[in-house]
């Protein structure tokens, strides 16, 4: 008889063969427990080609994304979805005729449409005060009241005409600022052109009323060398800081701003791969 312990081979025993687990099904949902995927699928608009392969970026096409480009400016104004003007890249006619060849347009601004605010006050007034007095001269009984009424609509036509002149002219100012000077243009018939060259600039500021800061205007103060400037105080300016911090950096690094200037800009897709998937069916 042998003897054999508790851990000894003289027990045998019949025991099946263990079985390799068998490849469980891929599931759709995540895991018992485990956390979800912040991840989530690109739903394609109707009428555009899926990517034929599994798992790639979709393609697209140029067309899909003309005109997206990634902005990084800050709101214009402390009111919601108010945003800073966007500068031309080329000069407007207005403009265009004052610039020589050698010196490079950074931009031009119109001033804010608060500036204009008092001739709209004025038209609205002589509005409501013609329709008014209109309607009290139909009811008076006298035989001037025709010529009172002719007399009454001149007049309001005139303010009229006075009010649209002040629009053209606030239409026909510009701020212009280069490589090398900043420009004041006013006038429609008799034009007035006020310089200084960047370099004489010895100070400037600006200045917002708590009305500005809600519009986003602001008025420039502008030092020079010179004890008469031609082009001191600017006011109404749209997105005054902005316009700060750029004419800043062309007087400081204009080395960066010619740098940035020539960067070409790059597509977001390539044209190879910016063609769209065909469907199976073609």
């Amino acid at each position: 008889m042998t003897d054999s312990g508790a851990g000894g081979s003289g027990d045998k025993k019949d025991t099946e063969p263990l079985e390799p687990p068998s490849p469980r099904a891929p599931s759709d949902g995540p895991a018992p427990g485990a956390a979800e995927s912040p991840t989530r699928e690109f739903q394609f608009p109707p009428g555009v080609a899926t990517p034929s392969a599994p798992g790639g970026a979709p393609a697209a096409a140029a067309g899909d994304i003309d005109g997206v480009r990634y902005d990084d400016s800050p709101a214009g104004g402390l009111l919601s979805g108010v945003r800073a003007p966007a500068v031309p890249d080329v000069p407007s006619p207005i403009s265009a005729r004052y610039l020589f060849p050698t010196e490079k347009y950074r931009g031009e601004w119109r001033r804010h449409w608060v500036h204009l605010m008092p001739w709209y006050i004025i038209g609205t007034l002589s509005t409501f005060i013609m329709g008014l007095a209109s309607g009290m001269l139909t009811k008076w009984d006298n035989e001037n009241r025709d010529t009172a009424l002719s007399v009454t609509v001149i007049v309001w036509l005139l303010i009229l005409g006075f009010v649209g002149w002040k629009i053209l002219d606030w239409y026909m100012d510009r701020f212009i600022l280069t490589n090398k000077r900043i420009m004041l243009i006013q006038g429609v018939i008799t034009r007035s052109v006020a310089m200084m060259p960047l370099g004489r600039v010895t100070d400037m500021k600006y200045s917002q009323t708590p009305m500005g800061r809600m519009l986003n205007y602001g008025e420039f103060i502008i030092e020079s060398a010179g004890q008469d400037q031609a082009l001191r105080n600017v006011p109404h300016l749209p997105n005054p800081n902005e316009l700060y911090l750029q004419m800043c950096e062309e007087m400081y690094e204009p080395e960066a701003v010619d740098e940035r200037m020539a960067e070409p800009e790059e597509d977001l897709i390539p044209e190879e791969e910016a063609v769209p998937a065909k469907s199976d069916g073609t």
